[in-house]
């Protein structure tokens, strides 16, 4: 291995002798795959436009979503859901507005900042700042205060349609879990890890995986999640959905639910013991 991985061995609903080394990557196209076929669609992001995304995007930062919702909804009844809505409405008014979701004047600042870099480097247009290329944009975003991996990543996927997978603290807790990740692994690795074992991946195999039984309230399909993306951006935008799912209905950061999870059958043995061993793998 020239990258320092090692091959993990899973032990996961297979007979003794079926039992083989599969890189970290190949575990996580089969657990895309289980939860796509257990959950469907996940109708997210949840916004009307674009903007809202980005919007969304700063607020939820350090926050619960129903905290965001009550944001959105005072810019909502403001007017202040666009660019020239966050343009023309004051600091101080805005503070208030997104009050709701915390570290409000922070979130307010940064949110004017966000439209000023728009203003002045792409003449107010956020179809003329999506053009550009991925990495571009991405080192564009990570150039800004407030924004850092995980929000720029959120920004590119869900307003822009570009390929990048998102990685939050729910993707760290199911991967430590389940052998693909320490607490050390970083977020690049990750997210490249992520990407290149959805790069090809099909629909769930013949007998991998099985609806669940019990539902899981989802949103309703929103202007957002319904926006053109390839079948690769689709694949990163179910796959960070349904782990945000996962974790918050199964993967609970208390004790786990595993008995309900559709992860159930995949977690390795080793890891039920000492979930927080395992490395990211390729071969």
């Amino acid at each position: 291995m020239s990258n320092g991985m090692v091959p993990i061995l899973y032990t996961f609903g297979m007979k003794r002798e079926e039992r083989q080394k599969q890189s970290g990557e190949e575990m996580i196209g089969r657990i895309f795959r289980v939860l796509e076929r257990a959950m469907g669609a996940q109708h997210w992001w949840p916004a009307e436009s674009p903007f809202e995304v980005v919007l969304g995007a700063y607020l939820t930062q350090n926050t619960a979503w129903t905290n965001v919702e009550l944001a959105m909804a005072n810019l909502r009844g403001a007017g202040a859901m666009s660019v020239e809505g966050i343009r023309r409405t004051t600091l101080e008014d805005l503070e208030q507005l997104v009050r709701p979701a915390g570290y409000f004047r922070q979130k307010a600042a940064r949110l004017k900042m966000f439209v000023a870099h728009l203003d002045s480097a792409h003449k107010g247009l956020l179809e003329a700042m999506f053009a550009q290329p991925t990495e571009a944009l991405r080192g564009e975003l990570l150039g800004l205060t407030g924004i850092g991996p995980e929000t720029a990543d959120s920004i590119l996927l869900y307003a822009g349609g570009h390929e990048v997978f998102v990685v939050d603290t729910y993707t760290r807790r199911i991967f430590e879990r389940h052998g693909l990740a320490e607490k050390a692994t970083g977020y690049e690795e990750i997210r490249l890890a992520v990407q290149r074992a959805l790069t090809a991946e099909g629909g769930a195999e013949e007998g991998e995986g099985e609806q669940l039984s019990h539902a899981v309230t989802v949103h309703e399909p929103s202007a957002a999640s319904r926006m053109a993306r390839s079948e690769r951006g689709r694949r990163y935008n179910e796959f960070h959905a349904l782990i945000v799912q996962t974790a918050k209905h199964f993967c609970v950061k208390g004790t786990p639910k595993c008995e309900m999870c559709p992860l159930r059958g995949l977690l390795p043995k080793p890891a039920r013991d000492a979930p927080k061993q395992g490395r990211l793998c390729r071969v």
